[in-house]
């Protein structure tokens, strides 16, 4: 999985599919028995080096972007990127933000991905989900417990395959091109990372608390924190995913040493 994974380490998958569409993706699976893991960009997750012991299921070739009225329909696997562009494109504002997030719309809804104060789940309308045996649902919002980076359904087993969102038709005040040039200003673009590994606690800064720890350049193996954002793990030099958890689990040990503050983890180690 070292190259489905934007952290650039991981195990083996037992079996991995791409779906070019959302009907082989009913039929495979209506057939399958194994387990599943359903994955977009691989920009928050982490295979464990032993790998995955059934079927991971890539997303990205379910891409496509559609307009009626003001209500924008997109596949799990079309990039957060594509989907800000294209509602500029049809004159539609309020989803600028999605620019500087690396990961697809999946992954996103499954997190409830969010950046400069605005998270994805503001302008969901629906989501469209497929369970284990191949069904397909519409889901609403209310069908979710939405809270900081976490989502919680009422419906198990069902994964993200679409989602109708609704933006603005009044132009905001964020451009894309400023929005980049602040997270690329504050973050290591162009390495290999997850973005932020922890969520913010309530009241701090998971940054700011790693900062203070005097952890930033710290390194296990391959893995560092970075030196620019100490919120960020980079793989420096072909890390392997226990050289990132061992990581993650020191920083988490030294923040509680030092401030009695539990980080949680936004990457997901599977």
């Amino acid at each position: 999985m070292t190259s489905h994974c934007s952290l650039r380490a991981g195990g083996l998958a037992q079996d991995f599919f791409v779906p070019n569409n959302i009907q082989a993706l009913v039929d495979f699976l209506k057939s399958n028995t194994k387990p599943i893991l359903f994955i977009g960009l691989g920009s928050n997750i982490l295979i464990r080096d032993q790998g995955f012991q059934g079927v991971i299921i890539k997303l990205t070739q379910l891409k496509s972007l559609s307009i009626n009225q003001s209500c924008i329909t997109a596949e799990a696997g079309a990039t957060l990127a594509k989907l800000s562009r294209f509602t500029l494109e049809k004159n539609f504002f309020g989803a600028e933000f999605l620019s500087a997030i690396p990961g697809t719309i999946g992954g996103a809804l499954a997190m409830n991905a969010g950046a400069f104060g605005f998270e994805i789940w503001q302008f969901v309308k629906r989501v469209r989900t497929v369970n284990k045996s191949g069904e397909l649902f519409w889901r609403q919002p209310c069908d979710f417990d939405i809270l900081y980076r976490q989502i919680t359904p009422l419906h198990s087993h069902e994964y993200f395959i679409s989602a109708e969102l609704e933006f603005n038709s009044v132009s905001s005040n964020h451009s894309i091109q400023k929005l980049l040039k602040k997270r690329n200003d504050s973050q290591p673009i162009g390495l290999p990372s997850c973005g932020s590994v922890f969520k913010n606690p309530r009241d701090n800064y998971a940054a700011e608390l790693i900062e203070k720890s005097n952890l930033k350049g710290f390194c296990i193996g391959g893995a560092c924190v970075s030196e620019k954002h100490a919120n960020f793990i980079i793989n420096h030099n072909k890390a392997s995913a226990a050289d990132i958890e061992n990581l993650v689990i020191h920083i988490q040990q030294t923040v509680k040493s030092n401030f009695k503050i539990d980080l949680e983890t936004e990457l997901k180690i599977i």
